[in-house]
């Protein structure tokens, strides 16, 4: 963290009580661990939409608590953008997302196995001189929503409860969900489900209104939405195992983990070990229903697991 001081006054006693405050200062920082680690500026990429700009400052201020200098860099919201990024320099971490990442790199080739996609993905990063570490349980990826009185009315909680008893229903997704091997391709062949006749593209934002409003019977959210949170919504059990290990996890320079020695895996690392679906939900929810800053958001999560 950057601090400044303002010394006000002349006289020797109101100097030694400035200089006595920063001795103050200086134990607390001492005694809760917080030195500047002596190496290069954590340079860490925001995307433009609000679960990067959290998890942006999620790492910025749990690495600021170890003591080291970071700062957030706002980049552009395409993949594409963020890796030119890494090669100009201007960034050196970012918050990403494994099966997405393994797809822009080599397409077709994410699954929804973490280990085995992060095990494809890992090489293909060592090409452009970066890591990924160690990935979080927390999975922002496409789930297939109902609403709670209709999923009850019709006993349906899983996608296979779906494939038994709603093959008449409307599936409303983004376009692409009719060549996503994760979406309607994925679900005739994992359940056995065609729904290809009753799908209705619609972009993201406006599912949650379609679904309510019944205009669609089932609807693709991002996993995690922030409206998640409302009790009218269901999301349906991924019982066999169609949807892509998108989960979150630290995108950083070779260089930069090298300049630490381990000590920047190890902080990140301990973030990734608490962060899960649930608590981006309702991080979320923060953001897009609440209207609250990032910043705070980061900052409440980061002292409930006790990461500062």
């Amino acid at each position: 963290m950057k601090r400044q001081h303002i010394v006000a006054g002349l006289t020797v006693l109101i100097l030694f009580a400035a200089t006595a405050c920063g001795d103050d200062d200086d134990t607390d920082a001492s005694s809760s661990g917080n030195e500047q680690r002596e190496g290069p500026t954590v340079l860490i990429g925001a995307q433009e939409f609000g679960e990067s700009a959290i998890l942006a400052e999620v790492y910025s201020q749990a690495l600021e608590a170890q003591g080291f200098q970071t700062d957030i860099v706002e980049v552009g919201g395409f993949r594409d953008v963020l890796f030119d990024s890494f090669d100009n320099g201007d960034v050196n971490l970012a918050p990403e997302y494994v099966a997405s990442e393994l797809n822009f790199l080599q397409e077709g080739s994410a699954t929804s196995d973490v280990d085995e996609s992060l095990g494809l993905l890992q090489p293909a990063l060592e090409e452009r001189d970066l890591t990924a570490l160690e990935p979080s349980a927390a999975v922002d990826t496409n789930t297939f929503v109902m609403l709670t009185d209709q999923s009850d009315e019709l006993s349906i909680a899983s996608l296979s409860d779906l494939a038994e008893n709603g093959a008449d229903l409307t599936l409303g997704a983004p376009p692409d969900c009719e060549e996503n091997a994760f979406c309607l391709p994925g679900l005739q062949q994992v359940y056995g489900l065609d729904l290809s006749a009753n799908f209705t593209p619609l972009e993201l934002d406006l599912i949650p209104d379609s679904l309510e409003g019944g205009a669609i019977d089932v609807g693709v959210f991002l996993s995690t939405s922030g409206r998640l949170t409302e009790d009218q919504f269901t999301v349906l059990e991924d019982d066999q195992g169609l949807l892509a290990a998108d989960n979150v996890f630290p995108l950083a320079s070779q260089e930069l983990v090298d300049a630490y020695g381990g000590d920047l895996d190890t902080a990140l690392n301990a973030v990734s070990a608490e962060l899960d679906t649930e608590g981006l939900i309702a991080m979320n929810a923060r953001y897009d229903i609440d209207g609250d800053d990032p910043d705070q958001i980061a900052a409440d999560w980061l002292a409930d697991h006790d990461l500062t």
